[in-house]
């Protein structure tokens, strides 16, 4: 079965963003669109369908303009919003949000819904706060290891593959806090990035050899994942990550670094469950 582009607007500047996003995204992919409004229980009637009904029609109409022979089709649905579009993203290639939506603070980047979906949706989640004027050629993910991580790649390496351009695997590694006075382990903490460093390098090796048409680069950085990955997605056009990686509880659906990178970065970011898990 094909699957399809799931986007979920509510008629503000961040959803239209989002539709604008997941247009080129499935202009390029080849994915249909589904267009959802998840009507609150104060729209079920009256003047509130109404309105519900033309933030989908406004929605649909802007994705038909950005593309061609896309099937985009819209569902007005009911009940709990975060609910509703798990249960959405069950059968959908990715769902497609904006970062925040009519209610919450205006300062926040990203919103209660977007954080609710990206840690429980079946697949990945990609949450747009705006699309920006300058196209930097290139896809980042993050890499740890992790299953997490793998999934964000094979999400990724699709990602590059249909925009033709490189895709920028990152691998940070935090050195572990030790006393000032401690010299001896500068050595030892060397000889350990520098192994994580070389395995980080080894694992892009199998992705290269089975997407020989993708250019894919790799690096290792020191530092904290959060800045790393921040300062890579800053220059890219989309940004990648695992729900959770190595680190943290593995009860956790979203981890504190995927946490913290969609509180403060305004690129494009993609959060990739494994699907089953």
């Amino acid at each position: 079965m094909t699957r399809h582009i799931v986007v979920g607007v509510d008629g503000s500047a961040p959803a239209t963003a989002a539709v604008e996003w997941a247009a080129a995204d499935a202009q390029r992919r080849g994915p249909a669109m589904r267009i959802v409004h998840v009507c609150e229980q104060w729209s079920y009637a009256g003047a509130g369908t109404e309105y519900c009904a033309g933030v989908l029609a406004a929605a649909a109409d802007r994705a038909r303009a950005l593309t061609r022979d896309v099937e985009v089709t819209t569902q007005l649905l009911s009940g709990n919003v975060i609910d509703t579009l798990i249960g959405e993203s069950a059968a959908a290639d990715s769902v497609v949000l904006g970062s925040r939506g009519l209610g919450g603070f205006a300062g926040m980047i990203l919103g209660s819904i977007g954080m609710g979906v990206a840690g429980h949706a079946a697949g990945p989640v990609v949450i747009v706060r705006r699309l920006s004027a300058v196209e930097h050629d290139r896809v980042v993910v993050g890499d740890d290891g992790s299953e997490h991580s793998d999934a964000a790649i094979r999400y990724a390496v699709g990602q590059a593959r249909a925009r033709g351009v490189p895709l920028h695997v990152v691998y940070a590694w935090q050195a572990p806090v030790v006393s000032p006075y401690a010299a001896a382990y500068n050595v030892l903490l060397e000889e350990a990035y520098e192994q994580q460093s070389r395995a980080a390098a080894e694992r892009v090796t199998p992705w290269r050899e089975k997407n020989p048409d993708v250019r894919i680069v790799d690096e290792q950085v020191p530092g904290h994942p959060v800045n790393v990955l921040i300062k890579a997605g800053s220059t890219a056009d989309l940004l990648v990550m695992g729900s959770r990686g190595l680190g943290g509880f593995a009860s956790a659906v979203l981890g504190s670094v995927s946490h913290a990178v969609l509180h403060r970065l305004t690129t494009p970011v993609a959060v990739v469950r494994p699907r089953g898990e």
